[in-house]
């Protein structure tokens, strides 16, 4: 744990407004200057400064009529965010663990969030020393192995057009593809497969397979897939792999209320399927 008598890794500045964030609760929603000033025992230009900021950024909202201050959509907007992928994740887990045994390969799960392709679960077999170097929050490029392609794939092309104005395709490995029309086309194949067979295009000697997740609006909320060394793996069972991976992520999209042609749902579908 970070010392916090180390001022090398304190900031005091942080920890105010921090303090001042959890002055709020469900029976003090609403705090004046002078409430708050008192709250957390710091002078009231202090405090002024600290929620300029805060308000600002929109964490807290100021009402000028009242001369109060209340907590932000902001904080609303990041709870939702961390209910979203804590929620997802309980869902999956299972599944996701589930397929990891099936194959024997690790399993990824991962979520666009904020421009870039975030890892929010894995599951690897203890038994193996190779190790795959992305852990959950690991961040990468939005377009970034078979998750990122998978989950691109489902976006309206301008904000297929917006992401790569930020993130412009690089060379990942020879194999990777950098022209934005054999890009695109790839996604459109994608979309229309179901699924996506990343071979070595993000990493050197790594073969992986993924499947969007839908949830009950019938929106890609996620993308499950495993990856493998390439050598380790004949031509017939990447296909067998690949029919694990796709029936996960139906299985998966059923528990999220996606009904796909009739299909039953729920935990009736995965002890079906399982």
């Amino acid at each position: 744990m970070t010392d916090r008598n180390n001022p090398g890794f304190f900031n005091r500045s942080l920890e105010r407004a921090l303090q001042i964030l959890c002055t709020f609760n469900i029976e003090m929603q609403t705090f004046t200057l002078d409430q708050l000033s008192k709250a957390v025992g710091l002078p009231k230009p202090t405090v002024f400064r600290l929620c300029s900021t805060l308000t600002t950024y929109n964490f807290l909202r100021y009402d000028s009529g009242t001369k109060q201050y209340s907590l932000g959509m902001r904080l609303f907007e990041l709870g939702g965010v961390v209910l979203s992928s804590f929620s997802l994740r309980k869902v999956t887990s299972p599944y996701a663990e589930q397929l990891q045994v099936r194959v024997g390969k690790t399993t990824l799960l991962g979520i666009l969030r904020d421009e870039e392709l975030v890892y929010i679960d894995k599951k690897e077999d203890p038994r193996k020393d190779i190790r795959f170097a992305s852990h959950i929050g690991h961040r990468r490029p939005p377009y970034f192995g078979m998750l990122g392609h998978v989950l691109m794939a489902h976006l309206p092309e301008s904000e297929v057009d917006r992401l790569l104005s930020k993130r412009p395709l690089i060379p990942l490995t020879r194999k990777t593809i950098t022209n934005v029309k054999e890009f695109k086309k790839r996604l459109k194949e994608i979309r229309d497969q179901g699924y996506y067979i990343d071979e070595e295009e993000a990493i050197e000697g790594i073969t992986g397979i993924a499947a969007p997740i839908m949830d009950f609006t019938g929106s890609v909320v996620a993308a499950i897939g495993v990856g493998f060394i390439s050598s380790s793996i004949s031509r017939k069972e990447i296909g067998t792999i690949r029919n694990e991976v796709t029936k996960t992520a139906r299985n998966i999209s059923d528990e999220l209320g996606h009904y796909e042609n009739n299909r039953p749902a729920g935990p009736a579908a995965f002890r079906k399927e399982r």
